[in-house]
């Protein structure tokens, strides 16, 4: 079935409109018409080819949400009409041990992608939802309980709610704990919410003087400004968890610092260059914990969805048309958005 998308033949071209080939649903599959795409940082790494890997021609995009057009003869979970939900990936092996307990982002064979992973699907590789649909086998595709009007802020929840909820709900996030969240961008805003709908002191870190009013609007108790030396020796050995989603190189002494003994915290962020080596004996001599989390798997992913559906929980978005996607790029560099730009993908059929 040709669907039109948008996408890069080239690292160093800008996005243009083209032609794709979606498989008509198989009997498990689901088919969906895309009413909006989220913007994430993956889609322009991977399109400029800045990390390893990428194959052209390439269309990104893994925060999917829209309506189910299609399904096959054996699809159970949805019907024609349902509102779905396409996060980060589309298959995994569904046989090894982290598949079996439902966490198929660390499937031992190599999930599959939502874009630039290998598959017998035209082109031989996957492409996302820069498109006008998409079709993916059931256990992939997630249930949407939000109402309508939220439908476009619900995208981003597919990869920036799901990669700050994981690590909230593994760490066990909740009442009477204290927990930071290092960032306010399309995850960090995301970590602030979700912590303090989960019932936990949520205090926010920035770099930014300007984003103290913000960070408090999005639901932090209290904002440090993490240059501010004071400000940070304040909260000296008194976090149960920090969560820090920041994507460049930095010191993580400053923030483990912070951790009261058996705290921990958990990066979503993989930067450019590494980070500089931590102070051992401080996560030895008060049994602190550096780890890292990658998304969640699809029962956890759908869990999250339905939490914040109950809470009331979307993203911060801008919509923006499909030909703004290059200057969204750009205004993404720069930090120039609150939170998350969603691509209208009707715009697609202009």
């Amino acid at each position: 079935m040709v669907t039109k998308a948008y996408g890069a033949f080239k690292c160093d071209n800008p996005l243009e409109p083209m032609d794709i080939a979606r498989r008509a649903p198989g009997a498990r599959d689901v088919q969906i018409e895309i009413a909006y795409c989220g913007v994430c940082h993956s889609d322009l790494h991977t399109v400029r080819s800045e990390w390893e890997g990428t194959i052209f021609p390439c269309v990104p995009g893994h925060e999917i949400v829209g309506h189910v057009s299609a399904v096959g003869a054996s699809v159970t979970k949805f019907k024609v009409g349902d509102t779905a939900g396409v996060g980060c990936m589309v298959d995994s092996c569904q046989r090894c041990p982290a598949c079996a307990e439902g966490l198929e982002q660390y499937c031992e064979n190599g999930f599959t992608g939502t874009y630039n992973f290998p598959t017998a699907d035209e082109p031989g590789h996957t492409l996302g939802g820069y498109s006008q649909r998409i079709t993916v086998d059931e256990k992939f595709v997630l249930r949407i309980s939000h109402p309508a009007e939220q439908l476009a802020a619900v995208a981003p929840l597919l990869c920036a709610g799901i990669t700050t909820y994981s690590p909230l709900r593994h760490w066990r996030v909740g009442p009477g704990m204290k927990v930071g969240i290092v960032g306010i961008g399309g995850l960090g805003h995301m970590g602030i919410k979700l912590a303090h709908a989960m019932g936990a002191n949520t205090v926010a870190f920035t770099t930014s003087e300007s984003k103290r009013d913000d960070a408090r609007a999005l639901g932090a108790d209290d904002v440090v400004v993490s240059r501010n030396v004071d400000e940070m020796a304040a909260h000296a050995n008194s976090f149960d968890f920090i969560l820090n989603t920041v994507a460049a190189s930095h010191d993580l002494d400053a923030f483990t610092n912070l951790l009261k003994r058996d705290g921990t915290m958990t990066l979503v962020g993989v930067p450019e260059n590494r980070h500089p080596s931590p102070n051992f004996a401080s996560l030895i001599f008060r049994r602190k914990s550096i780890a890292g989390s990658l998304i969640g798997g699809i029962a956890e992913t759908q869990e999250m969805l339905d939490f914040c559906a109950e809470k009331g929980i979307v993203s911060d978005i801008e919509i923006i048309d499909i030909k703004q996607i290059d200057a969204a790029f750009e205004r993404m560099q720069r930090s120039d958005v609150k939170y998350r730009f969603v691509i209208d993908n009707a715009s697609l059929s202009q």
